[in-house]
């Protein structure tokens, strides 16, 4: 809604919410896409996500890669309809687990539960918002009444789940998409939640108490005197047993924040607190608007990451950073990926392996035979740099 003119009558609730409905977005291969950004995209950022599009379909893709592939989110993806194309790399096996933010998941549940999310203006007067109940995040507009019902959902989930122990946030989210996909048929096509569930690719959530999935888990102990809780030591096991697990690794991240750091401290946590050198990331693809010189990007660049083991120093060439707004460029990825020769992979569904691989991790661990903290690292301690060069 654009701005009012100065003593115009306030908007009512129903001219508020009068924008078209928001809807997950699902990539179908578009041939037009792939060849605006193979032939079109030819210099600066643009030439960077054709860049990062092509590492991504012709190296991190093909099927003699074995390549596990993570896929972190941050900002505020699925309020803006960008789940679709979650759902739609994760159906097609070309994302084997995901690590995001608390909120993406809790707004993801608003598709599921079949409430609108619509399209308005970053321009409307917030307090005229907070009067009629209508709340905003930048221009998507949808009722308060949203929330709260979401809320009760959540809250009866977990009663019905009936945990009363430490879980991970993989062992979290994957009961509630399948507790999704029970009372909700058929939201599997528009629920990030319950697709990972039916494709069996894990979720986690850096930061669970950031989210009012967290804050309602707070309420179920407080209030139901449960002993459910989040572990986070489970969550870092889970991942790094995923990325010892596997041939190669790659990444690919939306936005930067925390999703994107515990994700890429998997390998670190490898060499330097368990002995084991893995070695660092094969492939590595980020979409962000943040710049490296303010010390926010999270992780900084690709080379920077190198000098922590997150990234192989020789595979440089096969890392990209696209500055550019995830809303515009990751449904322009995505759409090149699926109509890619590569484009479909089958299922790792990691979701149902977590157990063995965390059991292989603490074998190989256990068997590290650890030097004196004050002695120098040996060599071998370090990934093997060499081997990558």
């Amino acid at each position: 809604m654009p701005h009012r003119s100065p003593g115009a009558p306030s908007p009512s609730r129903q001219q508020l919410l009068s924008g078209k409905p928001i809807r997950y977005y699902r990539p179908r291969g578009s041939a037009e896409v792939r060849h605006l950004i193979d032939e079109g995209f030819q210099a600066f950022n643009a030439a960077r996500l054709g860049e990062a599009c092509r590492i991504y379909t012709d190296k991190m893709l093909l099927p003699d890669s074995d390549t596990t592939i993570a896929l972190t989110v941050a900002g505020a993806l699925t309020p803006a309809g960008l789940g679709g194309c979650m759902v739609e790399l994760m159906e097609r096996g070309l994302v084997d687990f995901v690590i995001s933010t608390g909120a993406n998941l809790y707004h993801d549940l608003h598709y599921a539960l079949n409430f609108t999310l619509h399209r308005g203006s970053p321009f409307v007067n917030d307090v005229e918002l907070y009067e009629e109940g209508v709340i905003r995040i930048y221009d998507v507009l949808f009722p308060a009444q949203v929330l709260l019902r979401t809320d009760e959902y959540v809250r009866d989930f977990l009663v019905r789940w009936g945990a009363d122990g430490p879980v991970s946030t993989s062992e979290l989210h994957y009961a509630l998409g399948c507790d999704l996909l029970e009372r909700q048929p058929g939201c599997e096509e528009y629920s990030v939640l319950a697709a990972a569930a039916k494709a069996g690719v894990p979720i986690y959530t850096s930061s669970p108490g950031d989210s009012s999935i967290g804050m309602n888990i707070a309420y179920h102990e407080l209030m139901n005197d449960s002993r459910l809780m989040i572990d986070p030591n489970k969550d870092v096991n889970e991942v790094c047993a995923f990325i010892l697990a596997a041939k190669k690794n790659g990444c690919v991240i939306l936005g930067g924040g925390s999703p994107k750091n515990f994700y890429l401290q998997g390998q670190p946590t490898l060499w330097e607190v368990y002995g084991i050198p893995k070695g660092g990331n094969d492939f590595f693809i980020q979409m962000t608007t943040d710049q490296v010189v303010w010390g926010g990007l999270s992780g900084a660049t690709p080379s920077e990451a190198v000098s922590w083991g997150k990234v192989n120093p020789g595979v440089l060439p096969d890392t990209c950073v696209a500055y550019c707004d995830s809303t515009i460029a990751f449904p322009l990825f995505a759409e090149y990926a699926v109509g890619s020769p590569n484009g479909r992979r089958p299922l790792k569904q990691l979701v149902h392996k977590r157990d063995a691989l965390v059991a292989a991790l603490r074998a190989e661990a256990k068997a590290v035979v650890r030097e004196p903290v004050d002695a120098p690292a040996p060599a071998e301690m370090m990934p093997d740099l060499e081997r990558h060069r």
